[in-house]
């Protein structure tokens, strides 16, 4: 009686800020309960559920693709916006950028030079960095995710521009590389 008291308890205080009936299906077994929802109480978001979403960013991807494949023809890049869809009770949606992100494709030769896969982060951040501030949304630095491919085989590395940017100066490609691989 008691844990089904302290359940009760909890899920009141969870849901206190919406009117909710409770009903025992049982009186022999109270510690089951039916919830219905009636609240109509506004929500303090706005009246919308936030989901994570992303949004293209067609004039910076073209720009960064193309800056891209003057170093490698044959790459691939894009960039897109990651934030949060604000969504109604009535379907719609308005997005928020939280961060620009970074796709890039690089063709290598192998994927055991770690000197060469640095010296193409190193070359992509340049790029990156680059880019004018005004083409840049939301307030977070972005991620760059880095896929090497070599044949059939493929390496990736994902860090945030923040985090290249901590790297301490005068490390070598290599060193760059090793640094930047998730653990």
């Amino acid at each position: 009686m008691k844990t089904s008291s302290l359940a009760l308890l909890f899920l009141m205080l969870m849901l206190g800020a919406c009117s909710v009936p409770l009903t025992p299906t049982s009186r022999s077994t109270p510690a089951t309960v039916t919830l219905t929802t009636t609240s109509t109480l506004p929500s303090p978001y706005g009246g919308c559920g936030y989901q994570w979403a992303y949004q293209d960013l067609p004039e910076l991807s073209n720009e960064f693709q193309q800056a891209i494949q003057s170093l490698q023809p044959e790459a691939t890049a894009n960039a897109y916006a990651f934030g949060e869809d604000c969504v109604y009770a009535d379907g719609t949606k308005s997005f928020t950028a939280m961060e620009t992100d970074f796709n890039i494709t690089l063709q290598v030769n192998d994927l055991t030079n770690e000197t060469e896969l640095g010296e193409w982060i190193v070359k992509v951040m340049q790029v990156v960095e680059n880019i004018s501030k005004e083409k840049i949304v939301g307030p977070q630095p972005g991620r760059v995710s880095i896929a090497f491919q070599a044949g059939n085989e493929q390496k990736y590395v994902n860090f945030y521009i923040d985090q290249y940017q901590a790297l301490a100066s005068g490390l070598s490609n290599a060193e760059v590389y090793q640094a930047l691989q998730t653990p």
